[in-house]
């Protein structure tokens, strides 16, 4: 299947998007049970929501199908379709009475996180979100590390605006260890960021 861009650029799940969680490349071991950062963020906010706690939602990606085969009358193959608009952040939701709003990525590099798995558009909309007052956050994953950080957006803003001025192009773990949050990987829930947006947020 052909998804594109609104540009028209094709969409290569394996190409330039290859650092965007991918559930068959991003596979990691936890207590012998092979999760995503995306399926372990998706656990733990329906936990949130079972206990009444926040209300957090993946944000759907709009579509629009073009092209559509039908091999039988019961099924219909999807043979190409175009992303609407660029996306923006992964989750977003309510808690304690605000909005909140963040992004989640993974990489395989020990050392630093590359700025490139960011966009743009994605920096702008969590700008605006911070300058209405809203939570805004990044959850930042070090694969191989097993390792989980929820970073500020306003710390990333720094980081962004620095490689824009000609500064590295990726943070290290260093700067996240310091500046960021680390998330234990837990059972229920599973990436307890709440705690963190109690203690830098609320």
């Amino acid at each position: 299947m052909n998804i594109r861009y609104p540009s028209g650029k094709v969409y290569n799940g394996n190409g330039n998007n290859k650092n965007k969680r991918n559930t068959k490349l991003s596979s990691i071991q936890y207590g012998n049970r092979g999760m995503t950062l995306e399926e372990d963020l998706d656990i733990t906010n329906k936990f949130y929501l079972q206990e009444n706690i926040a209300v957090i939602h993946k944000k759907p990606t709009p579509i629009q199908i073009v092209s559509v085969d039908y091999p039988q009358r019961s099924a219909a193959v999807i043979k190409e379709a175009y992303f609407k608009i660029a996306s923006t952040t992964d989750y977003n939701g309510v808690y304690r009475g605000k909005y909140i709003d963040f992004e989640a990525k993974e990489t395989k590099n020990k050392t630093s996180f590359p700025l490139s798995n960011f966009h743009d558009h994605q920096i702008k909309h969590m700008r605006q979100v911070v300058k209405q007052n809203g939570i805004c956050f990044v959850i930042l994953m070090f694969t191989l590390l097993q390792e989980v950080y929820l970073l500020p957006a306003e710390k990333l803003f720094e980081y962004w605006d620095r490689k824009n001025n000609g500064g590295r192009k990726s943070i290290t773990r260093e700067e996240i260890m310091e500046h960021g949050y680390e998330i234990p990987i837990g059972y229920q829930p599973r990436i307890d960021y709440i705690k963190h947006v109690d203690e830098h947020f609320c």
